[in-house]
């Protein structure tokens, strides 16, 4: 077939563009997969990881991430540096020591003073214990006040400090629990003395010089081994409280205990009281007598001598008759007394709405199993307990039950 020389021209031509044309593509595309190649093969050294081809190429970029990963390690670590430096000047600032003092000042206020004071010496053995802060705004006082007391407790002490016959200045005396057997005559120089509580010391005796003494106003010998009484403790005129429970063989009081004039609480019990003492029917200002567990039978006649009283403890004892001249007692609130044997008592004190009669029925432990009960101290100590207990759930009461029984229990195993 024969063609116009102008279309060959033309198709040759036309067939030249499409074969450049394919040429540049090639061209194209092998540079592509060069630089793809050469991306995965910089990869695979430097992550050290295999690198899966993808089905189809594609634009794709890509970056190094070990950059990557220096700049946020960078960036961490100085993070760090700044936080380390941030601790240590707050560390060596004031500012944690006074949150410290305040966080502790806080939590001791919310405390006992009992409690304070056994969190202090727990405190004295940490690193809390270096600040010497006090536990709260009144400790200032209370540590001055703490100079004048003096404190001993345990069995190992046989006798007093030698120093302390210098320490005049002293208000407060307990001594609790040791084998201390009398109170030494310097205590006549103490004259500033307010408190001298001694209980459970053994003690057989107090000396004379104690009648010196007279700022005293509260004294405890209780659960002692005394015998007798000094007259001259009469000379302790602004003696306010006296407690002598549980001296077991202590039966009489002087006369001149009539002196003390502004003693308002007076605890006798647990002795050999056979009746009530002359110079207790004298204390114009009584209002408590706890003269319970002893050998009374009686009551004088002349108790309403004691105007002043408002609670008479009488129980544990063999009283059978009570006199009308209780009812004499104005201000009387209450009166507990043992009704076993009792036979006779004023109506007036029943029916009288302003005292609380309380009468006790108690049914002793067989004596052949008292050697398996508690000891006489503990067991005491519960009655008093008891007593206490019960009269507390009184007070809120209008009325009174006509009568109580005190059931003792004791279990053999």
């Amino acid at each position: 077939m024969w063609k116009h020389p102008d279309a060959v021209t033309r198709g040759i031509k036309s067939h030249a563009v499409k074969i450049a044309a394919c040429s540049k593509y090639s061209r194209a595309v092998n540079k592509q997969i060069n630089l793809e190649r050469s991306a995965e093969e910089l990869l695979a050294d430097t992550a050290s990881v295999p690198i899966m081809k993808a089905d189809r190429i594609t634009d794709i970029p890509v970056y190094d991430l070990c950059l990557i990963r220096q700049l946020w390690e960078g960036r961490v670590k100085k993070y760090r540096q700044r936080q380390k430096k941030e601790e240590e000047r707050i560390s060596k600032s004031a500012l944690a020591k006074v949150d410290q003092q305040w966080q502790y000042r806080i939590a001791c206020r919310k405390l006992k003073s009992a409690e304070v004071t056994a969190l202090q010496c727990y405190l004295e053995r940490s690193t809390l214990g270096q600040i010497h802060i006090q536990p709260t705004e009144n400790t200032d006082n209370d540590a001055d006040n703490k100079k004048f007391i003096f404190e001993l407790n345990g069995k190992k002490w046989m006798k007093l400090p030698e120093d302390l016959q210098y320490m005049t200045y002293l208000k407060e005396w307990h001594i609790h629990g040791t084998r201390i057997p009398e109170i030494p005559t310097y205590i006549e120089a103490f004259v500033d003395l307010q408190v001298l509580d001694v209980p459970k010391n053994g003690l057989t005796k107090l000396p004379r010089e104690i009648g010196k003494l007279i700022n005293l106003r509260e004294l405890r010998v209780n659960y002692n081994k005394l015998l007798t009484i000094p007259p001259e403790l009469g000379g302790c005129e602004n003696l306010e409280r006296l407690e002598m429970t549980a001296n077991r063989n202590l039966a009489e009081l002087p006369f001149e205990l009539s002196n003390l004039k502004k003693l308002k609480h007076l605890d006798i019990a647990e002795n050999q009281f056979a009746s009530i003492p002359v110079c207790v029917l004298r204390m114009e200002s009584l209002k408590c007598l706890d003269i319970s567990n002893n050998r009374l039978k009686d009551l004088p006649e002349d108790i309403d001598r004691l105007e002043a009283l408002e609670t008479l403890f009488l129980h544990k004892n063999k009283v059978r008759h009570v006199p009308m001249t209780v009812t004499n007692l104005m201000h009387l609130k209450m009166l507990v007394i043992s009704a076993d044997e009792l036979y006779s008592i004023p109506s007036q004190l029943i029916d009288s709405p302003n005292i609380k009669l309380i009468r006790l029925y108690d049914n002793p432990i067989n004596p052949e199993n008292e050697d398996m009960s508690m000891d006489s101290e503990a067991q005491e100590g519960r009655d008093k307990e008891f007593m206490k207990t019960y009269i507390q759930t009184l007070q809120d009461r209008d009325a009174q039950p006509l009568y109580t029984t005190k059931v003792s229990l004791s279990c053999l195993l």
